[in-house]
């Protein structure tokens, strides 16, 4: 049996592919060795898996599994509950290039609430411009994008019926937004939320241009410093990806650039990919 992990913050997705080729699925709290301890990934996961359960081989793909400490840390804990010695650790992006282009060149792109992207050669990830996080980077995310439009609304720049609208939907005063952004934890998360106004809202035409300068930005501060950009298939994971898909044909087009494969998340293709 193989056992396949797509792990973020808020939730872990796990797929096992039996001898026979068929699947089950095991949800859990989010995995990430930036936030949380050895000790704490192996106590999430004895909630959900028996004891010292036997696999043939686990590929965990997780946010926060970039480095060789944090993927050992990982690896510490399935070593733990489970019973194999066959254990590849690997980050987010790599599963959205196996899950997108396959055994395929490519360019594999997340947006989520953050965004990346990479240029991907069939089996291995060769090219990769840094995302930087939504403060300095994260083009196209939920994060930003929610970010534009809280700005936007603040600063009174939106048709007063968007604004009525906005606050009807969510009765938030501005101190409690500030408080979110500035002194919570997890302001990116906090402003992907407002991404759901966006999506609600794209007929008008200035939210609209909210998420199409986003992508537009995300294209050029990104994708465009891929080599052969051109000639190559872009593909995408992710909610916003997978939500404002029409925004993104429009912004492909307008650059001439080739529009791949769409997918909400990346688990179907994992499977795919693995079962090979």
């Amino acid at each position: 049996m193989i056992l396949i992990a797509d792990s973020g913050t808020t939730k872990t997705e796990w797929i096992i592919i039996t001898d026979h080729g068929n699947t089950d699925n095991v949800i859990t709290p989010g995995i990430n060795p930036f936030y949380q301890e050895t000790e704490n990934i192996s106590a999430i996961l004895q909630q959900k898996f028996p004891a010292r359960q036997k696999f043939d081989a686990i590929f965990f793909y997780g946010t926060g599994c970039i480095n060789a400490e944090k993927k050992d840390t990982v690896k510490t804990a399935l070593l733990q509950v489970f019973d194999t010695d066959n254990i590849t650790i690997e980050s987010d992006l790599l599963a959205a290039a196996h899950a997108l282009c396959q055994d395929k060149p490519g360019i594999a792109c997340i947006l989520g609430t953050g965004s990346n992207s990479c240029y991907y050669n069939g089996s291995e990830i060769v090219a990769n411009v840094s995302p930087l996080g939504f403060i300095l980077g994260d083009e196209g995310s939920g994060a930003v994008l929610g970010k534009k439009l809280i700005g936007d609304i603040l600063k009174k720049q939106l048709h007063p019926d968007i604004i009525h609208d906005f606050f009807t939907t969510y009765p938030v005063t501005v101190a409690e937004i500030l408080e979110n952004v500035y002194k919570k934890p997890f302001p990116s998360r906090y402003l992907a939320g407002y991404t759901k106004f966006l999506s609600k809202n794209i007929e008008y035409p200035e939210i609209q241009n909210i998420v199409l300068t986003g992508f537009r930005e995300f294209v050029t501060r990104n994708l465009m410093q891929y080599p052969g950009i051109g000639q190559t298939p872009i593909h995408f994971t992710g909610s916003i990806a997978f939500h404002f898909r029409e925004q993104l044909k429009i912004v492909l087009e307008e650059m001439n650039l080739t529009l791949g494969n769409i997918e909400r998340a990346p688990m179907t293709g994992l499977v795919k990919y693995h079962k090979k």
